[in-house]
């Protein structure tokens, strides 16, 4: 099983300096390069301080100067906010730039607060329509001379230009959670990022099940791979998990927030939680997110990763995204890349 880190600019305070940030993001990018990391993945979202991404292929394009081996991936571009052409085109221009490095992850979106402002009138079930319209586009656009009449984006006979240099185009990944979404996944030949929410290490192997599912209804097509990506500290001692739960906790609170998109916001930032209102929440809580996330020691972090290379993932990220400060941040990763790694060596 193969490592990756998984990053934003988290901007949770108008305090916060978005150079600093930005800086402190490029750095832990290194630290996962040179620790031997497969991979950095960011994703891509708008108007939201919360994460800062407008388009991730501009970020991964600068880590990519600053880094020497990690792959570089989109976690996610959101499809409904492309048109196939300008995607097949951008993202192949970016695998130029960064000598057949990138990865390409896409997804529906997540945000109505983003789907209200980038295409207003749009629900979850039209955006996943236009994912699956998009991704066959995009790799026909990559070999060229394509012209489509769609539901959504229609064109005349066009090839990607560029090019991408990767054969047959950078790898694509869909985020999928339903067994509609890993079966479309497999058979278009897409590898497959998985998010377990809330139910913990039971979420992570139905997951895993669904994915092996879709492969049986499609064996005439290779496997692809499987990437769990999951909010990950790896701690110092029991009393620093605990913290870290907590701040996972704060975190997810405001992602739901986020997502129910009832609170004010203002300049990027949503009107601020109160401890009540934190503690009062319905489902999380620091105890499900020990039981949810790798929130651990290192001996321990290793026995549930292990598990999870069991089940059969090619491919474990550590979500670093937590609202914490950078020097834990910091700390957490270059425990996870000394004291853990190793062991899968």
């Amino acid at each position: 099983m193969k490592f990756s880190l998984f990053a934003h600019m988290e901007r949770v305070s108008p305090d916060q300096d978005q150079k600093q940030l930005y800086d402190e993001f490029i750095e832990l990018c290194k630290i996962a390069d040179k620790g031997g990391m497969h991979a950095v993945w960011t994703g891509e979202h708008h108007g939201m301080n919360f994460t800062i991404a407008p388009n991730p292929l501009l970020n991964l394009i600068d880590v990519a100067r600053h880094t020497e081996n990690v792959r570089l991936g989109t976690g996610t571009m959101i499809a409904p906010f492309w048109h196939p052409i300008r995607m097949a085109g951008e993202a192949a221009m970016a695998d130029i730039i960064t000598e057949g490095r990138l990865d390409l992850g896409i997804a529906r979106g997540a945000y109505n607060f983003e789907y209200e402002r980038m295409q207003p009138g749009m629900d979850a079930w039209e955006a996943g329509q236009r994912m699956r319209e998009l991704i066959p586009a995009v790799k026909a656009l990559w070999k060229g001379d394509y012209a489509q009449d769609g539901e959504f984006h229609s064109f005349p006979k066009t090839s990607s230009s560029p090019k991408p240099i990767q054969k047959n185009g950078p790898p694509i990944w869909v985020a999928a959670r339903d067994p509609n979404s890993h079966e479309f996944a497999v058979s278009t030949g897409c590898n497959v990022q998985v998010t377990p929410l809330w139910q913990g290490d039971e979420e992570i192997e139905s997951l895993m099940q669904t994915f092996n599912d879709a492969c049986e209804k499609h064996p005439d097509i290779a496997r692809p791979k499987i990437m769990l990506l999951n909010h990950t500290y790896i701690a110092s001692d029991d009393e620093d998990a605990h913290l870290a739960s907590e701040e996972i906790n704060r975190f997810y609170c405001y992602f739901g927030a986020w997502f129910k998109n009832e609170r004010p916001i203002s300049q990027g930032l949503i009107k601020p939680l109160s401890d009540e209102e934190i503690a009062g929440h319905p489902f999380y809580t620091p105890e499900a997110m020990m039981r949810d996330n790798v929130i651990a020691t290192p001996d321990a972090a290793i026995k549930r990763l292990k598990s999870y290379e069991a089940l059969g993932y090619d491919e474990y990220s550590f979500w670093i995204d937590s609202g914490m400060s950078f020097e834990r941040k910091k700390a957490s990763l270059e425990r996870f890349i000394r004291d853990v790694m190793p062991a899968f060596e």
